[in-house]
């Protein structure tokens, strides 16, 4: 299959993300462009209050990217060379590159069954060079926080998240990205809150880290425009940045369809032993899940995926079916068990706004003729 055209359920659909707002957009880029309000305008600073408060938090600021952010979020809490910084290895290589170009090394552990970091496996990993301990909130998931902090607390640890992929998901009723010195959100169109093209931002509670961050973004610069720090260049553009302020609007709604999507894959699918589900909406009260991902595990995964694919379904393997421990050119050398076997099983299944209930139905259909076949 050479053309999306072609799928009849595409993993994602680029084109509808655009084409389902398309007047609605134009009319944010005919304002934006008029008023040639291109960098670090009004719809920028507005939007970065409404994240803020959209999450509870006292800060957000806009980047061009989620990797910066957290490489900044790094810089600006102060983590630098000689310290350790303790990640799961279940998560994009750029969580690590993040780290490494802090100046920390970064120290990967186990997923728990959950697939976010366990935190037994994160706390075995500390020595006395670790100064953080950075929890990826993955698939739309927020990891145990409560457990988290009780070791970093013990052992006198910062926390900082990767929250990339959980904008709105909540543990225990607080917010993916409040839960320590700072964190950092993706807008890549196909995140739950996209853009048209890259953008991120940095959550912080913290007056001192934001006003840092503010000026690595910008060249190092302060408010006076002169250089204070050794600093980026990545700055959220205004137009991204107004396109997401009108999608924040009315961001609940994508969420509830997510959980929609979400409990018709449980229904349909949960009584399969040859297959492990996600957590199902609402089934853990700690717990508020957005589901940026659909990733269940499943017996015979590639054949699954051939057979889904043949059928005009696309799946996904994340991370191109390697944690970030497995890219030993990296410097890697730790063994993972769990996340190696989870690497063998894993696999994504269509979770996006495109998405009819036929759709799924037609999906699980053929997941079910797989495994009766």
């Amino acid at each position: 299959m050479s053309t999306q055209e072609e799928w009849k359920v595409p993993f994602f659909n680029y084109p509808y993300m655009f084409i389902s707002q398309e007047e609605a957009f134009m009319s944010v880029i005919r304002d934006v462009g008029r008023r040639g309000a291109f960098i670090m305008q009004k719809d920028l600073a507005d939007f970065e209050a409404n994240l803020a408060a959209y999450t509870g938090g006292k800060y957000a600021v806009g980047v061009a990217n989620a990797t910066d952010g957290l490489q900044m979020a790094l810089m600006a809490g102060g983590v630098g060379p000689g310290d350790e910084i303790i990640f799961c290895s279940h998560t994009m290589v750029a969580t690590a590159s993040a780290i490494h170009f802090a100046g920390a090394a970064p120290v990967p552990v186990e997923a728990g069954p959950d697939h976010v970091m366990d935190p037994e496996a994160m706390e075995a990993a500390i020595t006395p060079r670790t100064k953080a301990i950075l929890p990826t909130q993955l698939n739309g998931r927020t990891a145990d926080m409560d457990a988290i902090r009780t070791v970093a607390d013990k052992h006198g640890l910062e926390i900082y998240e990767d929250a990339a992929q959980a904008l709105g998901s909540k543990f225990n009723g607080k917010c993916a990205g409040t839960f320590g010195v700072a964190s950092c959100i993706s807008f890549y169109p196909a995140k739950v809150l996209g853009c048209l093209g890259d953008g991120g931002a940095v959550l912080t509670n913290n007056e001192e880290v934001c006003r840092k961050l503010l000026s690595l973004r910008d060249h190092g610069r302060d408010d006076d425009g002169d250089v204070v720090m050794w600093g980026l260049n990545s700055r959220l553009d205004n137009l991204q940045a107004a396109i997401l302020d009108y999608q924040l609007r009315d961001y609940q709604k994508v969420i509830d369809r997510r959980r929609a999507i979400a409990a018709l894959y449980q229904e349909r699918l949960a009584n399969f032993e040859q297959l492990v589900l996600p957590p199902a909406p609402d089934s853990d009260p700690d717990h508020f899940d957005v589901f940026q991902n659909y990733e269940i595990e499943a017996e015979n995964r590639d054949k699954l995926r051939v057979y889904l694919k043949e059928r005009g379904i696309g799946t996904l393997i994340q991370w191109g079916g390697k944690a970030v421990h497995q890219f030993r050119k990296l410097g890697f050398t730790q063994s993972l068990p769990f996340t190696e076997r989870l690497f063998e099983r894993m696999l994504m299944l269509p979770m996006n706004m495109s998405l009819s209930d036929h759709d799924v139905h037609y999906v699980c259909d053929c997941i079910i003729d797989f495994y009766w076949k």
